[in-house]
């Protein structure tokens, strides 16, 4: 497996990886490659967008990382980050969301962020232990879902 950072031709596995989450029930809208690549790979405030990707070039999953700006959707306090992690259902339990959060946290210390915000859906399970598991603690709560913050040294 392999970590590297997105390019605009990974946008057609990693809305792939979106629609697997759909398709289980752990996401709630589908996203098309103009999504991603505008949401994720080419953002205006990205730090980093990482993939994981197989010997044969699939995409297994990714991290998204970005600048909270004021007008940020999730109300997290200007000057942290913004993180968001998708992995393939069908690629669970291989270490894969480790490996990226190191090149993300890689990442937000070389952007110099002090914190980083996790917004996870309350009934999101997996999601709330994969943030725990990876230092995250939760600092607030909004309807329907659970902030958690990671503190950068």
């Amino acid at each position: 497996m392999l970590i590297r950072p997105a390019e605009t031709g990974d946008a057609e596995g990693i809305s792939d990886v979106l629609d697997q989450l759909v398709a289980a029930g752990l996401r709630s809208r589908a996203s098309d490659m103009a999504f991603v690549l505008s949401h994720y790979i080419t953002h205006p405030h990205r730090i980093a967008c990482t993939v994981a990707v197989d010997d044969s070039g699939r995409i297994l999953g990714f991290q998204s990382l970005k600048h909270a700006t004021e007008d940020n959707p999730y109300g997290v306090e200007p000057g942290w980050g913004i993180i968001g992690t998708h992995v393939s259902p069908q690629a669970g339990r291989r270490g894969i969301g480790s490996r990226l959060f190191a090149a993300s946290r890689e990442a937000a210390i070389g952007a110099g962020l002090r914190k980083i915000d996790a917004t996870i859906g309350a009934d999101n399970t997996v999601g709330l232990a994969y943030y725990d598991a990876m230092g995250f603690r939760t600092y607030r709560r909004t309807d329907g879902a659970i902030c958690k913050c990671y503190e950068l040294p």
